[in-house]
């Protein structure tokens, strides 16, 4: 894997953290995802934050720049110039406490900053539909679990042997425990309703999504793949069925959710059935957009259809690709005895997308 490929990695393990799977559904999330690299040449960042209102993307932040970028339109009016204020100045101190204690975790683990090392944090809050509030601040070192706060006891749980140094210098002073509290019931919570206030039409959105299964075999196995596309929130319920009874966690595989480009999100789930058996298998989805649970099967004749069509599809353009080059070799040919040899001129046909600009701080 190049270098370059890495950062997206990172996000998409983090976004398994940010975006559960199931949530309650008149709860609400504000959360913070850092990532930084130890060795910026790698093409990894020394600090980037991305923001999110539940799974709605609105900030992001990196350490080069040293300004907040807005990523939601609906954030920004008369009204939210000091919110945004108070996001901006939070995410330029994060930068600074992100570097600090990164260099501390690697001196506690006695790792040397010529070597490549990466550091995620993941911090926010949920309100749920009491209004009751939770929050949470954990560390991942190295693509492993490392450290979490714990608001109750205010102290950090070790997740690794290697992460009880850091854990004690952390705890000798309560200052820190006692502004991540302040933050985590706090401030967290109502920059979370504010933002709720004025992006509530879009936070609520909800777009069903289309699911559809496709088989795919190989000489060693044969297996089922359920597919849910673009869909608002991102979280969703997804579970096979064989003969009309619920599959064992162990027995599938796990279900893995990605955003798209345009905003909404992609889902997926597969499972390994015996040849023969596919039609015995039914994927099951639910959705907040849906009244009651969406249900799809392989269907045989759908996938013969498919490849039908693409044949044909694959024909019909060959026949006209054939025509016209006939068309522009006569002309060419015409041409030629009336004009001389020629040489066509390069065109650039690549579109030119507009872009929104954007609002930094």
């Amino acid at each position: 894997m190049g270098p370059r490929a890495r950062p997206a990695l990172l996000l998409l393990l983090l976004l398994g953290v940010v975006f559960p799977k199931e949530r309650p559904a008149r709860s609400h999330f504000l959360r913070y995802l850092f990532m930084g690299s130890s060795e910026p040449d790698l093409g990894l960042p020394l600090f980037e934050a991305l923001g999110y209102v539940d799974d709605r993307l609105f900030v992001s932040y990196d350490h080069e720049s040293r300004h907040a970028q807005l990523r939601a339109p609906w954030l920004w009016n008369d009204t939210s110039s000091q919110l945004w204020l108070q996001l901006s100045q939070s995410l330029k101190g994060w930068d600074h406490m992100f570097t600090v204690d990164f260099w501390t975790i690697m001196d506690n683990h006695k790792h040397h900053s010529e070597d490549s090392h990466t550091l995620q944090v993941i911090l926010g809050c949920e309100v749920q539909e009491d209004n009751t509030t939770r929050g949470f601040w954990k560390y991942g070192y190295d693509g492993q679990d490392h450290l979490e706060f714990c608001l109750e006891t205010l102290d950090w749980t070790a997740a690794e042997p290697t992460a009880q140094a850091t854990k004690l210098e952390w705890e000798v002073t309560k200052i820190r425990a006692k502004q991540n509290k302040a933050y985590l019931e706090g401030t967290c919570p109502e920059q979370l309703q504010q933002l709720l206030q004025l992006g509530r039409e879009v936070v609520n959105q909800q777009v069903p999504p289309v699911v559809k299964v496709t088989r795919h075999v190989t000489s060693e196995a044969t297996t089922l793949r359920c597919q849910a596309r673009n869909f608002l929130p991102g979280n969703i319920t997804m579970r096979w069925l064989k003969d009309r009874k619920l599959l064992g966690v162990k027995d599938v595989e796990p279900m893995d959710i990605l955003p798209n480009g345009d905003g909404t999100y992609q889902g997926w789930m597969a499972v390994v059935v015996p040849p023969g058996e596919a039609q015995r298998y039914t994927c099951q989805v639910e959705h907040l957009s849906l009244g009651q649970p969406l249900t799809a099967t392989w269907d045989p004749s759908y996938s013969g259809a498919l490849v039908i069509g693409i044949v044909s599809g694959i024909v019909v353009c060959a026949t006209i690709v054939t025509g016209i080059l006939f068309l522009i070799l006569k002309k060419r040919q015409a041409s030629r005895r009336t004009m001389g040899d020629y040489v066509l001129a390069e065109v650039n046909l690549t579109p030119v997308n507009g872009t929104q600009p954007k609002t930094t701080y």
